[in-house]
């Protein structure tokens, strides 16, 4: 058995509320062992045969539509990857990271295409900086997310694709809790 690390989209936004406790049933029902949540956002630690992230992923999100009535973009990696990002510095010209500045990871399903890399790019402002690295894109944003003229859907626009966001301390924690 393989561990996990699946990061679900907006579980808990819009008016929906579903605790932590279901989702990690709803996970053990697809057969899925060691399942533990991180923090109450949607970051579900479990354990697979399947070692293929793209079909956990769509057999997560399948489960996830049937139970919940609603699509749930999940995008999973593994310890190793998660461990990896965590490390990754996407502006080393801005560290130590400015005070006030917080930086955040996007997990994508697949890299962006260059345009759309380009198009998230394009976005750079005073407020937020963008950088892209494989299947995650890093925002630094300099003042409070929802103080930022920026909304997730419009990153996902500019993308062309979902996508999720994590604070850079959580994948951090992640990633010493869960070593690969």
């Amino acid at each position: 058995m393989q561990r996990f690390i699946a990061f679900l989209r907006a579980i808990n936004v819009g008016g929906r509320t579903v605790k932590m406790s279901e989702l990690c049933a709803r996970f053990e029902a697809l057969g899925f062992g060691g399942v533990a949540s991180f923090i109450a956002s949607g970051n579900i630690v479990f354990e697979s045969a399947d070692a293929d992230a793209r079909a956990l992923e769509a057999r997560i999100e399948r489960e996830l539509l049937a139970t919940l009535g609603y699509e749930v973009a999940t995008f999973v990696r593994t310890p190793a990857e998660v461990a990896a990002i965590a490390r990754y510095e996407p502006f080393p010209h801005a560290a130590p990271r400015p005070d006030g500045a917080t930086l955040y990871v996007g997990f994508l399903r697949e890299p962006p295409s260059p345009e759309a890399a380009a198009a998230l790019l394009a976005l750079r402002t005073e407020v937020d900086e963008f950088h892209v690295h494989g299947r995650e894109f890093y925002r630094l944003c300099r003042v409070r997310m929802s103080e930022s003229p920026l909304t997730g859907a419009q990153l996902e626009r500019a993308l062309g694709m979902p996508a999720t966001v994590r604070n850079v301390n959580t994948i951090q924690r992640l990633a010493a809790k869960y070593p690969s």
